[in-house]
């Protein structure tokens, strides 16, 4: 019976080893260093019925856009009118280009219009000028702010040749003399 108290002695030192172990600091883990946030810009395409070769050239520089700080692009499919009309905001807003945004999940839109501008006429002749407004914008949808350009051009095809320095100077870079060429390309 003798042995009973030194067994019981040794448990509780061995029990008390196994606490002492458990209660050891842990070596410290490294934390990873935060994710950068990557920045996606969303690209719209434009549609117009009665200026169609302007569609379709800022269109095609749309497609090819590339922009500093950029690390994702989205070419949707459907128009800016079509996402605002499923988010129920039809305006040409900031408040509207934000829900854009956000439900493209995305920090930058490329969003372009053509419109008909005012038809001059020349004396008493009455030549008629189909005259085209063109604007670009590209929106930052984290600060809100729009960058807006917007150029009037006398006929479809000064429109179709002047929208690739429309497009550089939407997009910071300002026009080139580079930009006749993109700009043939893009009126064929």
């Amino acid at each position: 019976m003798r042995s009973g108290p030194k067994l019981l002695a040794a448990a509780l030192v061995l029990a008390m080893g196994c606490a002492h172990e458990a209660a050891a600091p842990k070596k410290a883990t490294v934390a990873p260093p935060p994710q950068q946030r990557r920045v996606k810009l969303a690209v719209l395409p434009v549609e117009s019925d009665v200026f169609p070769k302007v569609a379709s050239g800022l269109n095609a520089l749309f497609h090819d856009v590339q922009l500093k700080g950029i690390d994702d692009y989205f070419l949707s499919k459907v128009t800016l009118e079509v996402v605002q009309l499923s988010i129920e905001c039809v305006e040409q807003s900031t408040a509207c280009y934000l829900a854009v945004g956000k439900s493209l999940a995305a920090q930058k839109l490329l969003l372009g219009h053509i419109v008909a501008g005012a038809t001059a006429t020349k004396g008493k002749k009455k030549d008629r000028v189909p005259a085209v407004k063109v604007s670009v914008t590209l929106f930052d949808v984290d600060s809100g702010a729009p960058h807006e350009v917007e150029k009037s051009f006398k006929t479809e095809l000064d429109a179709a040749n002047g929208i690739g320095d429309l497009m550089r100077e939407a997009l910071g870079e300002g026009p080139t003399t580079a930009g006749a060429q993109a700009d043939a390309k893009a009126a064929k």
